[in-house]
């Protein structure tokens, strides 16, 4: 840092600090601790509050009912075979804010779901949608003699299988209390862009409103300065102004950045607009903005620009549940989880299917993910959440979000937009997701559905390009039986909305009947046509509709997708149906429980899928190798020349495959290596089995049938100077295994967390994958275990436990700090073998 900037920083920090400290502006407390819950067996809500708790147990929030019950095979796959039910939260808190001159609100970033609020027993309201975040107005409830306030909340998830797929249950989001003068500026009250962005200037706007909640006219100054990320104020404007009581006014302001630092995805460069409100020289409010200068354009048969860069998306969906921390999962959790994926070339998100945290969006913006944010999975009808496509199932339990679509849908889309706008990650609104299956004409018209068999495909939509002419698709649409809700409409109302709202990001939905969405309207209301598993849709919707964005929302993953990147002008994006294990979409079929995930399992472990896709996204020479039993594999053995050949076209479809060189001795073995080099020879004990050549190989997989034989397997691959080489070795017995960590030392604020891996291994010290043991973990000292996973999709151990078996010779814990400074030790015992300790610093 230079003298001059160094000056500049201490000045503005003399000056500026300490008038906020002066007023003592400390606008949020973190109102996660110190809550007491019970589970309830009654859905009828409390009339007489607050309520007894003190028999209630201790929790703090985040918290996820659901992910501490054992799993039960009585109960539904779609949702993990984890319960629902109702439960009840209540906080005891004392406050000195002072309604006459203050106003308090609660903010709850998440509660699944219908919750219901009161404090001191007067209901605040309800918000029934699990995944909308909401605040309530305190202020005229409060106590302020002194005693106990009492905040009640009352969750009814007893409907647990009402989404698709696990929700958790509970208050499983931050909550703050916000205090501030009457003179403030609301939550989520600011709105920040950069209509102008180039590399030697950047135009700020940002549009702060100003509520005056007193009771006489305010006159005051209005000031922002941004400051980048070394601290150095880059740019300011102040403003009077004067509001009458009663009233709220947004004003706008526009600052000048030059040689501003842009946001993309390898330098995710953020900024944070400081605007303050001040009376005679005292500062009464101060409101902070994190926010990205980046400039993003979208154009038809050109694709995605990030700061003028043609930009491709190298995405994933993802559900929230993090694993063994259920729908709870702390910030932690989830950075070791996105590294991982960023590692390995994924620069893009899909949030499925619903509004995800404020936590997550902070995290994609400081790691550098673009983020397509997810409103809604049902519109006006619902889909079976045991079968998917339309409802099959009406029962109570799966009743869901169209109850209540008609009445909230404006209002938890409008809350979603006000907290997500500021974010530079959230590059997209994405209005619904495959919402076509629950308007049954859509499906009739194409010609590969039989309305009396409405659940069947007979003629191979999902292999077969459209059967008509878009005018004779319209035809057949207006022809069709319709209900009483249109989904043009719908969707037309949903993106008037979100452009209300913004119009500085375009509006998408996920189509899955495309060729019809394009004839009746439903395509209009959006800005970009994400397509959903319909590839070979692609070169006739862009002939027809060659003035619509198009590209795809969903696919399965394979190099045919990225194929459509690459080979079609105009898209630009995939998003692999998954990139992590999460848990649900399995009906009756226990103890499957989870799966789905393409580079991550459920507990945050690489599978194979990782190294195929870091060999297609990242530019860098990469080479791994994979194994598969022969007669599992889906390919067979040509019995002239020996390869490996498909046994249908669906074989080259990827998925995981085994990363270990243990069979039974003359097995035939299918090797698969995923690399990006042009050639590539497999040597089984030095000996060698021949090349294979990229342009001869199915998906970018090159492969080889061979008889197992104990030993190495040598892969090798690489021109001058770029030689790699990779060997998979047999194990032998085990030993012994490790213990290892993320993190050595962890912040003592009871957020922080570590994960714990313990791994089987032989006397030469190498990884067995092929054998399990059952591990306990113990702990000293001040620190908290979240639980424990060994990743298998058909694992239905506790996750709230200590001990359990591993899987591939391997398990994962995970270990919360405390606000107690100190050391943790930490020992994994397994019978037979000499136990592991590591030692942590909490500081």
């Amino acid at each position: 840092m230079t003298i001059n900037k160094t000056f500049r920083f201490i000045l503005w920090s003399l000056l500026f600090s300490s008038a906020a400290q002066a007023a003592n502006i400390n606008r949020e407390i973190d109102f996660n601790f110190d809550w007491k819950f019970t589970l309830v067996d009654s859905t009828t809500l409390p009339t007489k509050l607050p309520l007894n708790d003190s028999q209630w147990r201790e929790v703090r929030l985040p918290h996820d009912w659901s992910v501490e019950a054992s799993f039960d095979e009585s109960l539904e796959g779609a949702t993990g075979y984890l319960p629902g039910g109702v439960g009840i939260y209540q906080k005891h808190f004392k406050t000195n804010i002072d309604p006459s001159k203050q106003s308090a609100f609660l903010l709850f970033d998440g509660v699944y779901n219908n919750a219901t609020y009161w404090l001191n027993g007067h209901q605040l309201g309800e918000n029934p949608y699990g995944y909308s975040p909401v605040y309530w107005d305190l202020t005229d409830k409060l106590k302020t003699d002194g005693s106990d306030n009492v905040l009640t909340v009352h969750v009814d998830h007893s409907r647990y299988v009402d989404s698709r797929w696990y929700t958790g249950s509970g208050i499983y989001r931050n909550v703050k209390l916000v205090s501030v003068d009457k003179l403030h500026i609301p939550i989520w009250g600011t709105f920040i862009t950069t209509p102008e962005v180039s590399s030697d200037n950047a135009k700020v706007q940002i549009d702060v409103t100003v509520n005056n909640t007193g009771n006489k006219r305010a006159s005051f100054k209005l000031e922002t300065r941004i400051v980048d990320n070394e601290g150095l104020v880059v740019a300011q404007d102040i403003d009077k102004a004067r509001l009458s009581n009663g009233k709220n006014k947004t004003y706008t302001q526009t600052l000048k950045v030059k040689a501003p630092k842009l946001w993309d995805t390898e330098n995710p460069n953020l900024y944070t607009a400081i605007t303050t409100i001040t009376q005679a020289g005292n500062v009464i409010d101060q409101y902070e903005t994190r926010f990205g200068i980046r400039d993003i354009k979208f154009e038809a048969n050109k694709g995605f620009f990030l700061n003028g860069k043609p930009t491709f998306m190298k995405g994933v969906s993802l559900h929230h549940d993090g694993g063994l921390v259920g729908a709870a999962v702390p910030k932690g959790v989830w950075k070791r989880r996105l590294l991982l994926l960023k590692e390995a070339g994924v620069n893009a998100v899909r949030v499925a299917h619903n509004p995800y945290s404020q936590e997550f969006l902070d995290l994609c913006d400081e790691i550098g993910i673009l983020v397509q944010n997810e409103f809604f999975d049902e519109f006006d009808y619902p889909k079976d959440k045991r079968l998917n496509k339309n409802d099959r199932h009406n029962d109570y339990i799966s009743r869901g979000y169209t109850e209540h679509f008609q009445k909230w849908a404006k209002s938890d889309l409008t809350r979603t937009m006000l907290r997500d706008r500021n974010h530079p990650s959230v590059v997209q609104w994405s209005i619904g997701n495959e919402i076509e299956w629950t308007y049954l004409n859509y499906r009739y018209v194409t010609g590969y559905w039989d309305p009396e068999k409405p659940e069947e495909d007979n003629n191979n939509f999902w292999g077969g390009a459209p059967k008509f002419t878009p005018e004779e698709l319209k035809t057949r649409y207006d022809a069709s039986q319709k209900g009483e809700y249109k989904l043009h409409e719908t969707a037309k109302k949903l993106a008037d909305w979100t452009r209300e709202l913004d119009t500085t990001r375009p509006v998408t939905t996920n189509l899955i009947i495309p060729q019809t969405s394009l004839v009746t309207g439903y395509a209009d209301a959006v800005d970009i046509l994400g397509f959903s598993y319909r590839n070979v849709t692609i070169p006739w919707a862009q002939t027809h509709f060659p003035d619509k964005i198009i590209t795809i929302n969903e696919n399965p993953g394979t190099w045919d997708d990225w194929k459509q990147v690459l080979e079609h002008p105009g898209v630009f994006s995939v998003f692999m149906w998954t990139g992590i294990d999460y848990m649900g979409e399995y009906h009756n079929k226990w103890p499957e429980k989870s799966g789905w995930g393409d580079m991550l399992n459920l507990a945050g472990f690489k599978v194979q899928g990782w190294n195929y896709y870091k060999s297609i996204w990242v530019n860098e020479p990469h080479l791994s190798i994979g194994t598969l039993p022969l007669n599992s594999s889906g390919f067979k053995q040509d019995k002239f020349s020996g390869l490996a050949k498909p046994k249908k076209q669906g074989s080259y479809r990827w998925r995981n495959s085994n990363m270990h060189w243990n069979y039974q001795e003359g097995e035939k073995v299918l090797v698969e290596l995923t690399t990006n080099h042009s050639t590539a020879e497999l040597l089984l004990n030095g000996r060698s089995l021949g090349y294979r050549s990229m342009s001869e190989s199915g998906n970018r997989i090159m492969r080889w049938v061979v008889p197992f034989e104990a030993g190495t397997l040598t892969a090798k691959a690489g021109f001058k100077g770029q030689e790699q080489e990779v060997v998979l070795a047999t194990t032998t017995k085990p030993t012994g295994f490790t213990l290892t960590t993320d993190k050595t030392e962890l912040t003592a604020d009871a957020y922080d967390v570590a994960h714990l891996i313990v791994q089987l291994h032989d006397q030469a010290g190498r990884a067995i994958k092929t054998e399990n043991m059952q591990v306990t973990f113990e702990l000293e000292g001040p620190v908290k275990l979240l639980g424990v996973d060994n990743g298998a999709s058909a694992n239905v151990q506790d996750f709230q436990s200590n001990a359990l078996t591993t899987d591939k010779g391997r398990a994962l814990a995970i270990i919360q700090s405390t606000k107690e400074k100190g050391q943790v030790k930490i020992t994994a015992k397994a019978k037979g073998f000499a136990p592991q300790t590591l030692v942590l610093a909490m500081k």
